[in-house]
């Protein structure tokens, strides 16, 4: 874990260095506690302990959005993927355990979504940016010329009236990666969820109205498989 530590500061020094970004976090954002994951990173261990994974795996990352992808194998079969996604978590989370879920498996790509809950937690657009940027500088500095791929933030009914701020969040990302594209890759897995009307389709979305069904994932399937390395 002093490795992880190491690279978070790391990663809040990137935020702190950023000339002319509002750096400080919302008060309203609340605070790293990485404790709340031990039972979900206990069950990654278990789980390699069983089933050692493929080598040079196609990395999954993120909040809910991924660890509820269970047909992830089954939608990208032949491709060596691996779901590492955990809980609800936001930016903070995955630049802390980057070392322990990301660097460890050696990936040969990496698939990235976050950011749903950071703004659901009161974070500005400007924030997550910053954050991508940190964690794209952590891929930079411990698994150079590995590809990093982002997943747009999905818009969600329970959180239509933060869609706004999730556009923005995408839309800098989205322009950042297309100024820097030998190793980044941004995947719009928002709009085909939104209907001719430009809201989310219903048939998208579990009960809760922020997850996905499987229709909502066949979706992702589609225009994420056109990312993927072999």
């Amino acid at each position: 874990m002093l490795n992880s530590m190491r690279w978070l500061a790391v990663a809040a020094g990137l935020l702190l260095a950023a000339p002319g970004q509002g750096v400080a976090q919302s008060a309203t954002v609340p605070p790293l506690n990485p404790a709340q994951w031990t039972q979900e990173l206990r069950a990654f261990a278990r789980q390699d302990s069983l089933t050692p994974p493929l080598r040079k795996p196609i990395l999954f990352y993120g909040s809910s959005s991924i660890r509820k992808w269970e047909t992830l194998r089954q939608d990208f079969p032949g491709r060596p993927v691996l779901n590492r996604g955990f809980g609800g978590s936001r930016f903070p989370d995955a630049l802390y355990f980057f070392e322990k879920l990301v660097v460890a498996y050696q990936p040969r790509q990496v698939v990235l979504y976050e950011g749903d809950n950071d703004i659901g937690a009161g974070a500005t657009p400007q924030e997550v940016f910053q954050s991508f940027l940190a964690f794209e500088q952590l891929m930079q500095q411990k698994l150079p010329k590995v590809p990093l791929v982002f997943l747009a933030i999905k818009p969600s009914p329970s959180r239509w009236a933060l869609y706004p701020k999730v556009q923005e969040a995408n839309r800098l990302i989205r322009e950042y990666v297309a100024a820097h594209p030998q190793y980044l890759r941004y995947v719009d897995t928002a709009t085909p969820l939104l209907g001719h009307n430009g809201r989310p389709q219903p048939q998208f979305y579990v009960s809760d109205s922020l997850h996905m069904t499987p229709a909502g994932y066949r979706v992702w399937t589609r225009v994420v498989g056109k990312g993927l390395k072999k």
